[in-house]
């Protein structure tokens, strides 16, 4: 009986299963696609068109496919903030937040991890999303940024492939925000528009240290529009006052461990202890008719400008002064839109942000249930809306009167049009022309040129960081084919990468001639030329972290490793000096019981050896004071110890050894490698606590990295 249940079970699920081996791609209506890979545009560089059937089907059926949480961006951290204008960019844009001298705009900004769901770690290797939410005098402004400045696909009617690729994958729900599996690297291994991205996305920066010290950037090329109608290309930046900083990918791995919520919960006791985070908002402005001077294409998601062609110009300051007061009525019903635009903001052609323009909307309707989504307190504009749309499901506005329609006269024509003099918004006035087009333009097509720049970028340490997450990831995949064809993409942008990633891989490198064999013959995805070109050895300083902020310890947690006996003397003395910088100072004991001093003090621990790991601070103080040694050295707390340090010095942080811990020291693993490394303090150091600050504020040692850990 049982197995006629079960057949029966079987056939019911049979009716709805199907397989796509060896079939055509069709729409949901089953008519065949024969362009996948190009939204329908007005010409090649044009914009997207709203007849395109196929893409509005496509992102419609994504957007729709979480409830409710959302598809991507799942995981996230929120805080309220003020942005004040220091440098008038009136001679650019008329939105005003941006052209008042000394304006401070209230914002809302939402930080998150891209591919994992709600529950998954603070620290997948992984983009971040940036949002911010202006509420401005003319409106709500939607700046929905990420802290890469570049995408892995030109065209949106790619993204619902490329979120299906990274996210777990279907037939056993694994894994968990990760991109290291087949189903990524097989379609990355087939788009060579993604090896740019990929390069920033296995580099330190998809592992940031904090959301307080990672950039933001808008990622597409938007236009400013002045109180002339002149028309400036810009490209949006926040570069943080703590400077750019990441943490080492087996770090990232042991605080998914101990501290699933390190990120969320390291911003908000920066904000509930009055260290809020700052950024710097910058702008690269291009003039429209400059579109056409660079070798990349202005409209296409996977190139930046460099820094050195148009340097970013600090105008102003963003500043997070407030955490939610409730978790989900403001950071999990924010709803962004970057089509949430004031006058002297306007849209490029942009085939990415074309796509994202329909998205986003179409995604609140379905996470947030309702069309009003923006009556929630956290998405309310700061004016009052005043339009003829009514009803729907949470209606929280009772707009009085008879008319709900214009033109009207019973309503006495009201709500009115604005005039632009009056802050009406309109769009710029463009010429499109063009033959009605399922095509990419020709000058898309260069995808290495700018992944080889990063690379070359890149210093020592963090190239080898580079590769070592390469080889991580790719290790992971288990059909030979696929790492073959990523190693052949790696061929493009470096060499010597390609030989050293395809050593550990067992895999041949060979250059991918395009189109490749895999892919249908009339596919336009990769009509990248196979020809050799000479190496190209351009960096730019501004993509390497070896040139960032390295002069402050503020807000840096240093962890004071003590027991019974400790010299309570130099523990306030340096405390001292530590938090006069800005750091600050958490005590770790064998256990959470008061530790006595060596003048009957009693200091409370706020951490104990085994409840804490030596990944959740920035660098460590083994504290002075010979009982204190001694009773860290017996053997219940020996081991501990001793891994914390060893573990922190791996890690290339910086480390003070106090008086009397001789001991430690010798049994540690840095006493045999110390030589002249600027990360150690001993107790032999000459101003020991000021060497040990300016250690502290180098970030890390990874220049050091390999003699560490050899």
């Amino acid at each position: 009986m049982k197995t006629n249940e079960h057949n029966k079970k079987a056939q019911q699920l049979d009716v709805h299963s199907t397989s796509n081996e060896n079939e055509k791609l069709t729409t949901n209506q089953g008519l065949k696609i024969n362009n996948n890979q190009d939204s329908l545009k007005a010409g090649e560089r044009g914009p997207s068109l709203l007849e395109d059937f196929i893409l509005r089907e496509k992102i419609t059926h994504f957007d729709h496919e979480r409830i409710p949480e959302r598809v991507v961006h799942a995981r996230g951290s929120g805080a309220h903030g003020v942005f004040k204008l220091t440098k008038s960019l009136a001679a650019y844009t008329k939105a005003k937040f941006l052209t008042e001298l000394g304006k401070e705009t209230p914002v809302f900004v939402r930080f998150s991890t891209v591919a994992g769901s709600k529950g998954s770690t603070d620290l997948a290797r992984d983009v971040r999303g940036f949002a911010i939410k202006f509420y401005t005098d003319e409106g709500n402004y939607d700046l929905v940024a990420n802290n890469m400045p570049v995408f892995f696909i030109q065209d949106a009617i790619k993204f619902p492939d490329l979120v299906h690729a990274v996210k777990p994958e279907p037939d056993n729900e694994i894994p968990q925000a990760a991109s290291a599996h087949d189903t990524f690297w097989d379609f990355i291994s087939l788009m060579p528009e993604s090896m740019h991205m990929i390069m920033w996305l296995m580099s330190d920066r998809a592992i940031p240290r904090s959301l307080r010290m990672m950039e933001g950037f808008g990622v597409h090329s938007f236009k400013f529009i002045n109180e002339e109608g002149k028309v400036h290309f810009v490209k949006f930046h926040f570069k943080p006052k703590l400077g750019v900083h990441s943490v080492a990918w087996n770090e990232a791995q042991i605080i998914s461990g101990v501290d699933s919520d390190f990120h969320k919960r390291d911003l908000w006791e920066a904000i509930e202890s009055g260290d809020y985070p700052e950024w710097d908002f910058g702008v690269q402005l291009i003039p429209e008719e400059d579109e056409h001077k660079f070798d990349f294409d202005l409209l296409d998601p996977t190139k930046l400008v460099p820094e050195e062609e148009v340097p970013v110009e600090i105008v102003g300051t963003l500043t997070l002064n407030k955490n939610p007061d409730n978790f989900f009525a403001e950071t999990e019903q924010v709803a962004f839109h970057p089509g949430h635009i004031i006058p002297g903001i306007d849209f490029t052609n942009d085939p990415l942000l074309q796509g994202r323009l329909f998205s986003y909307t179409d995604t609140q309707l379905s996470r947030l249930g309702s069309p009003n989504f923006h009556e929630i307190p956290i998405n309310r504009s700061l004016n009052t809306v005043h339009n003829n749309q009514r009803d729907g499901h949470m209606r929280q506005q009772i707009v009085k009167g008879k008319t709900s329609y214009e033109p009207n006269s019973i309503g006495g024509g009201c709500p009115f049009q604005a005039m632009m003099s009056e802050g009406g918004f309109a769009s710029q006035q463009e010429r499109v022309s063009g033959v009605k087009i399922r095509e990419r333009s020709k000058s898309f097509v260069d995808h290495y040129s700018q992944a080889k720049l990063f690379y070359n970028s890149q210093s020592t340490p963090e190239k080898m960081h580079l590769q070592n997450a390469l080889i991580f990831e790719l290790s992971k995949v288990t059909r030979p084919e696929i790492r073959e064809r990523l190693v052949g993409q790696l061929a493009y942008i470096d060499t010597s990468l390609a030989w050293k990633v395809a050593e550990k891989l067992g895999a041949e490198v060979k250059k991918l001639e395009w189109p490749n064999q895999s892919l249908p013959a009339d596919s336009n995805i990769v009509e990248l030329q196979s020809e050799e070109r000479e190496p190209d050895t351009k960096v730019s300083d501004a993509l390497s972290m070896k040139h960032t902020v390295k002069d402050t310890i503020k807000t840096r947690k240093i962890g004071f490793i003590l027991a019974n006996g400790v010299d309570g003397g130099a523990v306030s003395d340096l405390k001292t000096k530590l938090e006069a910088e800005g750091a600050k100072v958490e005590l770790i004991a064998p256990s959470l019981a008061p530790v006595k001093t060596n003048d009957g003090t009693d200091l409370i621990p706020k951490y104990s050896l085994t409840n804490t790991a030596s990944v959740c601070f920035d660098a460590l103080f083994i504290c002075s004071g010979a009982d204190s040694v001694k009773e860290l050295m017996i053997s219940e707390n020996k081991h501990h110890v001793l891994h914390f340090i060893n573990e922190a010095y791996k890690h290339c942080k910086a480390i003070y050894f106090g008086t009397d811990t001789q001991a430690v020291y010798h049994h540690s693993n840095v006493s045999a490698k110390k030589h002249d490394d600027p990360g150690i303090v001993t107790w032999e150091d000459g101003n020991p606590a000021d060497k040990f600050i300016n250690a502290i504020a180098k970030h890390r040692v990874w220049d050091l990295e390999m003699e560490r850990n050899a």
